[in-house]
């Protein structure tokens, strides 16, 4: 009895030590790996103490929000991992064609995948949310972007006016895509915060605007207002809410846009559409949601009615198309999407990764996820 004894006690000590050593392991990688990046501290964060959505050292939203528990992710984990149809079985088309230069009067927007966009007007290039990396994590075995037919043309990028910045998760501020960009930009903006990863990362800080909810600023005859979204934000263990998010308005001379950014549904998108629409097309997230972590990420059939909620009057389910972030298939966004609208009588696009169109005219409707 005694000699079992001694082996429970050695395998515990042995156990804990194991444990230590990960919780060693962790604290160190967190600590010390660039990517990432670095939370408001000093100056900055007494900043961010004067907004009035910022509460005891962190940001926080309109209403209460509830991003999952502990259960959800072990319900959840099985499906992950065994689900069906949660990644494509052939590389995605896509069109990467270089464009001939426009008008003043006619906007042009890119879609990359997930969150991320070119947009073209007045002269100005926008980039939104730049993630073009091939993993939305911090380790190279997380979430691996889907095979594309071809490669992002990431060298082609150039001459950035500005890049909008919606919150500080892996698959939208992605420390690979700053870094080979962060020469060729002007300007960033970024919800309250986010700044901080940037200058961390090596962008100036003369080179960064953070805006807090219901904040404008204007460049070259362009408005950008940062508004409310219903999410959370945060790159490591211990940074949690340190960072704010927020969804975009951009109003040019002739066409006003909405990007949704990340987030659950809520009374924030009548009071920006009431404030900033109508919107001649509003991109609504609609991706890697589950029942379980609604408050954070909408349904598709509440992503179409936040797209109404604005006043938009084209709608563009985003947030899908290139990560495996959750365990629905991964074609259902955008067909519950087109669906829900196509029941409520809404215009929609959905446009074939890298294809280019224009505001104004003929939209692209292809069902591409199905060749």
């Amino acid at each position: 009895m005694k000699k079992i004894l001694r082996i429970i006690k050695r395998m515990i000590f042995i156990m804990l030590g194991l444990g230590g050593v990960f919780i060693l392991a962790v604290w160190i990688f967190t600590s010390t790996a660039p990517q990432i990046g670095e939370a408001p501290k000093g100056a900055d964060l007494e900043r961010l103490r004067a907004s009035e959505h910022f509460n005891k050292d962190k940001f926080f939203n309109l209403i209460d929000t509830k991003p999952g528990d502990f259960s959800s992710i072990f319900t959840t984990l099985p499906k992950f991992f065994f689900g069906k149809n949660q990644s494509p079985e052939a590389p995605l088309p896509t069109d990467f064609e270089e464009e001939a230069p426009l008008v003043d009067s006619i906007a042009r927007i890119t879609w990359y995948g997930h969150s991320t966009f070119l947009m073209e007007m007045q002269g100005q290039k926008i980039l939104i949310d730049p993630m073009f990396g091939p993993v939305a994590s911090p380790v190279s075995f997380g979430s691996k972007r889907f095979a594309y037919k071809d490669t992002i043309p990431l060298a082609e990028l150039t001459d950035i006016d500005a890049v909008i910045i919606s919150h500080d998760h892996y698959d939208h501020l992605d420390y690979p895509s700053i870094l080979a960009l962060k020469d060729k930009v002007k300007h960033f903006y970024t919800p309250l915060g986010v700044g901080s990863h940037l200058k961390h990362w090596g962008v100036d800080a003369s080179n960064i605007t953070e805006l807090d909810w219901w904040e404008d600023v204007s460049f070259n005859g362009i408005q950008l207002s940062a508004c409310p979204s219903r999410h959370f934000s945060g790159r490591s263990i211990n940074d949690r809410d340190a960072t704010q998010w927020a969804s975009w308005v951009i109003k040019g001379k002739h066409q006003n846009i909405y990007f949704s950014g990340d987030g659950g549904y809520g009374p924030h998108f009548k009071e920006i559409g009431d404030k900033y629409g109508p919107f001649d097309i509003a991109m609504m997230e609609c991706g890697q949601y589950n029942e379980a972590w609604k408050d954070i990420h909408m349904m598709p059939e509440e992503s179409v009615q936040a797209g109404i909620d604005v006043q938009g009057k084209v709608l563009m389910p985003i947030h899908w198309g290139a990560f495996k972030l959750s365990v629905h298939e991964w074609t259902e966004p955008v067909t519950r999407f087109k669906k829900e609208c196509e029941n409520k009588n809404v215009e929609l696009i959905h446009p074939i990764i890298g294809d280019s169109f224009l505001l104004g005219e003929e939209l692209p409707q292809e069902k591409w996820w199905e060749l």
